[in-house]
């Protein structure tokens, strides 16, 4: 097994949660707080960072590249710091690359996208290199598995891959 990291952020956590946690080759899910100004950010102090996942890998199983692929089929990524009832730049759509590598394919793939005409609008996802994921809070992580009916806005708009 080749393990590796992906970080992303995309609305509310616990929705992209909640979908990544059952994708193939996806080992582990954290939700928490990134790209931010503080360290230990809180659910309620966590001025600049987003609300993103770390999601942990099975580079055998899937790639980085189609981890990305689902990340635009399952959240809006041209709204503007914005993800159904979630506004502000805590939900923004971002990837926050750790290499060159993962910066490119990340380009690529937003390329890919915007291409494809499905999102009207252009697509408005940062690239923000990778600086500290900070764990959210216990009643965050997997809030979704403990709570069946919780708030999401996360769902599959596209069956199909954009790759």
């Amino acid at each position: 097994m080749n393990t590796k990291k992906a970080y992303i952020a995309g609305g509310c956590f616990w929705g992209m949660e909640d979908l990544f946690r059952v994708r193939p080759g996806i080992l582990d899910t954290e939700v928490g707080y990134i790209g931010g100004e503080n360290d230990y950010p809180t659910y309620r102090n966590h001025p600049g960072h987003a609300e993103g996942i770390e999601l942990t890998y099975d580079s055998e199983v899937t790639s980085f590249r189609e981890i990305l692929d689902y990340f635009f089929r399952i959240h809006n990524p041209t709204t503007m710091n914005r993800q159904g009832n979630d506004i502000g730049s805590s939900y923004r759509s971002a990837i926050f690359f750790r290499n060159e590598e993962e910066k490119k394919t990340a380009q690529e793939i937003i390329q890919i996208v915007e291409d494809s005409n499905k999102w009207e609008g252009k697509v408005v996802t940062t690239l923000e290199p990778y600086t500290a994921f900070w764990p959210a809070e216990p009643e965050h992580q997997d809030y979704l598995v403990r709570n069946p009916n919780g708030y999401t806005c996360h769902f599959e708009r596209f069956a199909e891959p954009f790759i």
